[in-house]
């Protein structure tokens, strides 16, 4: 089998790209929950306060030449930041390998970023940031219009206005009813709003299908912690549903073909 040394090249500049935005990312996560500005001042260790070098801010490589540690007062810098890094940088390649160098892949990359940085922000402080979701909501919808515009068609656009009403809305009666019968917020509205923004892109069906399969991915969790907490108590675990609705999403956004089809009785 021949080796494409170019598409071979390609891949690992749309890594490297993944990797920087993954940096990014990283600030976002820490930054925007905090109620800090992502763009000033410019990264620091957060216990020794001193500004970190470019050269000691580099993607993972330096992650590994500090050892995992600040380099001026040695604290431990935590692992989940060339995590991130790696998880983006991974994502870029994904995008890039199902859609190519295309309007698809700048949009789909998007999609995935703010799935990753808001995950990571509701594990931390169970809340995803109305930024977030309203810029992905915006988002879905100019990418709807570009797709609406090259295809000469208003349905992009419509499927996503019905994958968002349907999306939040559906969500909203659940965590509506929730509240109304046990008196317990269930849900929170940036569970609501990310439904919004993940049906603007994946359409009423995608939608739903996020929502049933991120909900027996969460129960999985649950179950899970409940085990290794030897708890029996599962109404009151408190388990983020944000990362469970991104991971759902992510995956129809990129096989929602497929399964549109399998559900319907096609492949």
């Amino acid at each position: 089998m021949e080796i494409n040394v170019y598409e071979i090249i390609k891949l690992f500049a749309v890594f490297i790209l993944g990797l920087s935005i993954g940096s990014f990312l990283n600030v976002v996560i820490y930054r925007m929950p905090r109620e800090l500005s992502i763009v000033y001042p410019p990264s620091s260790c957060p216990i020794c306060k001193n500004r970190i070098k470019w050269y000691d801010n580099i993607p993972v490589i330096s992650y590994l030449i500090l050892k995992g540690k600040c380099r001026f007062c040695k604290t431990p810098i935590s692992v989940r930041y060339p995590l991130v890094e790696l998880i983006t940088g991974f994502a870029a390649v994904f995008s890039y390998l199902r859609f190519g160098f295309s309007i698809d892949f700048v949009f789909s990359f998007y999609f995935l970023c703010s799935m990753i940085a808001l995950s990571f922000i509701d594990f931390d402080f169970k809340i995803i940031p109305d930024e977030i979701n309203y810029l992905g909501l915006f988002s879905g919808f100019v990418y709807a219009g570009i797709k609406s515009y090259q295809s000469s068609s208003f349905e992009p656009l419509i499927m996503a206005g019905l994958g968002a009403i349907v999306g939040s809305g559906f969500l909203f009666l659940i965590a509506y009813f929730y509240l109304k019968f046990r008196n317990i917020e269930g849900l929170g509205m940036g569970d609501v709003k990310l439904l919004a923004f993940i049906g603007s892109y994946t359409g009423w069906f995608g939608a739903l299908f996020t929502i049933f399969f991120g909900s027996v991915l969460g129960l999985l969790a649950s179950l899970y912690f409940m085990k290794r907490e030897k708890s029996d108590e599962f109404m009151k675990l408190e388990i983020p549903f944000g990362p469970f609705l991104a991971l759902a999403g992510s995956i129809y956004l990129f096989l929602g073909e497929k399964i549109y089809n399998f559900y319907f009785g096609g492949f």
